[in-house]
């Protein structure tokens, strides 16, 4: 999958998170928790579209798994506490931005083996 496309889908992600917030703010959602959502959300993006060069896309996109799994939290307790729809709840859970970045954390094990970034463990025996 090329950069591009991680970078198309990551954006998209952000958009969605974007207008959900807005949807939710309408509907009187709590205010902070929604904020939280919308930093974490939009930050994922901005995070690969920042990445300069092997060393720093590595830095960045671990930055923006992180900030996606913050996401998966601030939506969870949305649903939890605020009443978010099932449909909108699985819509962000699962929407194609999120689940490309859970598929490409293998390739991010792969790229740091190849910079020399990370060490194979040696299997317990």
């Amino acid at each position: 999958m090329t950069d591009s496309v991680l970078r198309s889908k990551s954006k998209g992600f952000a958009k969605e998170i974007v207008l959900f917030c807005r949807k939710m703010k309408q509907q009187g959602v709590e205010s902070a928790l929604l904020n939280q959502l919308l930093r974490s959300g939009t930050s994922v993006g901005a995070n690969i579209h920042e990445a300069q060069g092997t060393k720093d896309f590595i830095s960045k996109f671990e930055i923006a798994l992180k900030e996606c799994n913050e996401s998966e939290y601030w939506i969870e307790l949305l649903y939890d506490v605020d009443g978010v729809e099932k449909q909108e709840f699985e819509r962000l859970t699962f929407s194609p931005g999120r689940s490309l970045l859970c598929e490409k954390t293998g390739s991010l094990r792969r790229i740091r083996r190849r910079c020399g970034l990370e060490t194979v463990r040696a299997e317990k025996p």
